[in-house]
């Protein structure tokens, strides 16, 4: 019996890897998000 290599299919899968990796870079590149005390920034300003 011949081995006959599904191409398709390794294609599919590395497309697949490749597009979990850049999700998981592009999930991790974003920035934090800090809470900003208004009134605090606000007395600053006005010193």
């Amino acid at each position: 019996m011949a081995s006959t290599k599904l191409i398709r299919k390794a294609l599919k899968n590395r497309m697949r890897a490749i597009a979990r990796k850049k999700t998981m870079k592009r999930q991790g590149a974003k920035p934090v998000i800090k809470k900003v005390d208004v009134e605090e920034l606000k007395a600053s300003f006005n010193k």
